[in-house]
């Protein structure tokens, strides 16, 4: 059956742009299946929240001039300190030189885990060599100092990395944690981490998810996956089908922030009814020029290898993303307006596999 042709002015600029799969200018039924599809993902975000009741971000100005080595975070002590990484595992000098760099600010900071956002050993099935020399030796002075890690699975990923006891994985492909963190600053900056498994989002995982949000009284609640939700790179469309799976969830379950990976650079999105997205894929893989402007990125970057630092505490979640270079490349903090109400604290929760 030939396909309808596409002649509608208001059609025009979707049926120029060719199909994924084939190379060929879409037919009309096609791209009405595609508008009727993005229509449906915004609509599945649920009401807006009330503009004066949604956090800010707070930019530090003028990093540029700052020297390599600067720490821009507050570094209060109490606060939830951690460094945030993707895309990493390749075990080339790059990944070298990122480790390194998150050593050396640890020396100033002193973060106590790190959250891995997938593609954690390139490349399928993982050796035991595989993991010395794409894990354990780019971060072994990390290691050696009692840091934790926290990974997701991401699409180049081993399967059975659930098992790997350094992940922190203990069989799961999704689970939700409390930061590894002294009791006292535990009680004073409460923080849940819901860590996804965005390779297959189920029913049985959407089901938990909804659960365990429900029942966090967390003062802040973090979401760690591989495939991002917002994105100016490559895999946009891709962002799209996520946010149709998590956003509404997100929103009413209450996320505040969500880092992921997949596209290897890094990006800050604008607050998105109410949650800050972060893209830091450039651990150690990188596609220059990737990062394309958009109205819903705050700032990119993609010119070297880079990681995150992380700091939550009662002020709000600060941030700093630092290339290979020990420069800053964003800072900044997430600030609540509004307080969030306290309740009850609530233990830790494995997933059921």
């Amino acid at each position: 059956m030939r396909p309808l042709p596409c002649r509608h002015s208001a059609w025009s600029r979707f049926c120029n742009l060719p199909d994924m799969a084939s190379g060929r200018p879409r037919s009309a039924l096609a791209t009405a299946v595609l508008v009727l599809w993005i229509a449906a993902t915004a609509a599945c975000r649920g009401p807006a929240a009330d503009p004066a009741a949604l956090p800010e971000v707070l930019e530090v100005n003028a990093i540029e001039q700052l020297p390599a080595g600067t720490l821009t975070l507050p570094n209060r002590d109490g606060s939830v300190k951690f460094a945030v990484i993707g895309d990493s595992g390749r075990g080339t000098p790059e990944q070298h030189a990122v480790g390194a760099q998150m050593a050396s600010f640890r020396q100033q900071f002193d973060f106590r885990f790190v959250l891995m956002a997938g593609d954690n050993i390139y490349e399928g099935p993982a050796t035991p060599a595989d993991y010395e020399a794409k894990f354990e030796a780019p971060y072994k002075a990390l290691l050696d100092a009692g840091v934790q890690f926290f990974a997701v699975l991401g699409n180049h990923d081993d399967p059975r990395q659930v098992d790997y006891p350094p992940f922190h994985m203990r069989g799961r492909r999704y689970y939700t944690f409390t930061p590894p963190v002294p009791v006292l600053t535990r009680l004073r900056t409460r923080v849940r981490f819901f860590a996804l498994d965005s390779n297959n989002l189920d029913s049985s995982q959407m089901d938990w998810l909804d659960r365990e949000l429900a029942r966090s009284t967390a003062d802040w609640n973090v979401a760690l996956m591989h495939y991002p939700m917002y994105s100016a790179g490559r895999y946009g469309l891709q962002a799209r089908r996520q946010r149709f799976s998590l956003e509404s969830r997100f929103i009413s379950g209450g996320i505040d922030v969500a880092f992921s990976g997949h596209e290897h650079f890094y990006q800050r999105s604008t607050v998105q009814n109410g949650i800050l997205y972060f893209v830091t894929g450039g651990a150690g893989s990188l596609r220059p020029g990737d990062a394309q402007p958009s109205a819903e990125v705050a700032r990119s970057f993609d010119r070297d290898y880079s990681f995150m630092l992380v700091e939550i505490s009662d002020a709000g979640i600060a941030f700093q993303a630092i290339d290979r270079g020990g420069r800053t490349v964003d800072a900044g903090s997430l600030r609540r307006l509004e307080p969030r109400p306290r309740s009850e604290p609530t233990t830790d929760t494995a997933a059921p596999q």
